[in-house]
């Protein structure tokens, strides 16, 4: 066996343990903090009263809050594991090569994951203790925090990496000059929003995420990026146990901690491989949930009515009275679905 591989799946593999280990006795933290999740009765997006909302998710109130904070530990444990090993160079019974803290490879990715993280995290801790009133940390300062270590990202790819061009299928190799700072840091901040608003039920956006970073696991390792590849699959391999304990009945909830974290890591996989498209495609259920927020605050501004009856999509659906379960589990085949017609679409030669 290649030994970059084993070294993904020895990391794969122990992530998921450690992940699991560790979970019960963080969320019996969040239990003695306090810091329960607290059902809203104003819409944090177009105001109003989220009076729908509020009846659906009512049983869900007191379950522990900031269940983002566990995978953000937990790839912090497995990068000083490796920072450790190496420094002591102490033998495995593999060759570790290099540490998962790595400038070429790894530097971005733990930077967007940890910075929009901790942004994601002071949200959470508002919220769960009610400071700020009924939208917490404003969305406007939010966005401006996510735009912010956006554009140190998107400097680093444009002034530090050399990056000023995009690869268009069947059109090739596009050179966009300082437009490349914009556009990174527009697919940055909205991948960010964007599965946080998806992250409404037990396990939804939990499930679709894992499915991303195991596919861009895959599309690093075929980049040769083989420390970036590693940590997709260590993300994914702590989404998998996070997953165990956030399936419905959920014991623990995502937050913004690692919503944020986790579609601004995403976006930045793809800009460092040039595969935006590839990211379109499988991020088609993040599209039209963020697209059905913009429809519905929209169309109440212009014509004082709602397209649904609670934005974004997955709660209309929910307050058509379909089984949480069914919305997640239909929403995850799509997005295996997504993520196939992504890799295919990656591995098809160029058209011309």
């Amino acid at each position: 066996m290649d030994d970059n591989i084993l070294r993904i799946v020895v990391f794969g593999i122990v992530t998921f343990f450690v992940a699991m280990i560790i979970t019960p006795s963080y969320i019996r933290l969040l239990q003695r903090l306090k810091l329960a999740k607290k059902i809203r009765t104003e819409a944090s997006l177009g105001g109003g009263k989220a009076t729908k909302y509020h009846a659906l998710h009512i049983h869900k109130q007191g379950t522990p809050n900031m269940g983002g904070g566990m995978i953000l530990i937990v790839v912090a444990i497995m990068v000083s594991a490796t920072v450790f090993f190496w420094f002591i160079q102490e033998p495995l019974w593999f060759d570790l090569h290099y540490t998962l803290w790595n400038r070429n490879e790894t530097y971005l990715p733990l930077f967007a994951l940890f910075s929009m993280g901790i942004l994601g995290a002071i949200d959470d801790y508002l919220n769960v203790r009610n400071i700020g009133g009924k939208k917490w940390m404003s969305a406007r300062v939010k966005m401006l925090g996510l735009t912010l270590f956006s554009f140190a990202g998107a400097w680093w790819f444009f002034a530090k990496l050399g990056h000023d061009s995009i690869t268009i299928p069947g059109v090739g190799l596009i050179d966009i000059g300082w437009w490349y700072v914009a556009l990174s840091i527009l697919i940055i901040t909205a991948m960010a929003n964007s599965v946080n608003i998806t992250d409404g039920l037990d396990g939804l956006a939990g499930g679709l995420l894992a499915q991303n970073y195991f596919l861009y696991a895959f599309i690093t390792y075929n980049e040769n990026l083989f420390l970036l590849s590693t940590i997709c699959v260590v993300i994914a391999a702590s989404l998998a146990a996070f997953l165990w304990f956030n399936i419905k009945p959920a014991q623990f909830y995502l937050g913004d901690a690692w919503a944020l974290g986790l579609g601004g890591g995403l976006a930045v996989m793809a800009l460092m491989t040039d595969t935006l498209v590839v990211l379109v495609i499988i991020s088609l259920v993040y599209i039209w949930e963020i697209i059905s927020v913009i429809i519905q605050i929209t169309s109440k501004k212009l014509r004082g009515k709602k397209v649904f009856l609670i934005a974004p999509y997955h709660h209309h659906l929910e307050a058509k009275w379909m089984m949480e379960e069914t919305i997640v589990m239909r929403f995850w085949l799509i997005g295996a679905l997504l993520s196939a017609s992504g890799l295919i679409f990656y591995l098809l030669p160029p058209l011309w």
